[in-house]
C-alpha cells in the first residue's frame, strides 16, 4: 500500500506528521511525501521542513493524506488536478484540519459530510461540502479530521477500519498516545469566550 502525503509550502507540521506516525505502522506500507515540485518543503513556521518527491512519482496512490495550513492556496490548479487524477484509484482519500478547503476545491467534497478547522467551517460550506463539527468524519472512502491534533485521531480510527483494532491498539500504546491535557480549552465550545472571540477576529 502507497500512502501519498501532499505538501505545500506553510503546510502544518503536526497535520503532515500525526497521520504519517499513525499510518506508517500499517503492514507493507509504503509511505511518501509528494509536492508539486521535488526538495525541501518549509512548514508554517518556517523553521521546519520535509524533502518530498515530485507528485509524478505517485500517480496511484492506495491512501491520500491532505495536511491543512493557515491558508492552503485552494486555487493551485496543479495540486488540485493531481488530487482528482489520484482520488480515482485511491481506496482512501483523507484530510486534516484546512487540507479538506483543498479536497472541496477540487469537487471531491461536494454534498459530503466533511469537517475541519472549527474557523474555516463556513469556508468548507462554501466550497460544497457539509461541513460537521465531528473530529473524524467518514463519508464513503472520504476520511476528514478536525483541527491540527485530529489527524492522530484520523489515523488510528483509519488504521483501525484497514487493519484492525488490535493493531490501532498498537500503535496508539506504541506512541503513547493517553491525550491528558493541562487545559480544558481545545475546542470552542470549552475554550474561554473571549479567547474564541479574539482568535476569530484574528487578533
Amino acid at each position: 500500500m502507497q500512502i501519498a502525503i501532499l505538501l505545500y509550502d506553510k503546510f502544518t507540521a503536526l497535520d503532515a506528521v500525526g497521520p504519517y506516525q499513525t499510518l506508517s505502522a500499517l503492514p507493507d506500507v509504503e509511505a511518501v511525501f509528494v509536492a508539486e515540485e521535488a526538495g525541501p518543503v518549509l512548514d508554517d513556521c518556517r523553521s521546519l521542513s520535509v524533502v518530498a518527491r515530485p507528485l509524478a512519482e505517485a500517480m496511484r496512490p492506495d491512501l491520500v493524506v491532505v495536511p491543512g495550513g493557515p491558508g492552503p492556496d485552494t486555487g493551485n490548479e496543479t495540486l488540485l488536478d493531481w488530487l482528482r487524477t489520484v482520488d480515482t484509484a485511491t481506496t482512501w482519500t483523507t484530510s486534516v484540519c484546512t487540507g479538506s478547503l483543498l479536497l472541496a476545491a477540487a469537487g471531491l467534497l461536494e454534498g459530503r459530510r466533511a469537517t475541519t478547522h472549527w474557523l474555516m467551517m463556513e469556508e468548507l460550506e462554501r466550497l460544497g461540502a457539509r461541513p460537521t463539527g465531528e473530529r473524524v468524519v467518514f463519508d464513503g472512502k472520504y476520511v476528514t479530521g478536525a483541527g491540527v491534533s485530529a489527524g492522530i485521531d484520523m489515523g488510528l480510527t483509519l488504521a483501525g477500519r484497514i487493519a484492525g483494532d488490535e493493531l490501532a491498539q498498537t500503535v496508539q500504546l506504541m506512541i503513547e498516545y493517553d491525550p491528558q491535557p493541562p487545559y480544558d480549552a481545545g475546542s470552542p465550545e470549552k475554550a474561554p469566550a473571549a479567547l474564541v472571540e479574539r482568535m476569530r477576529s484574528g487578533v
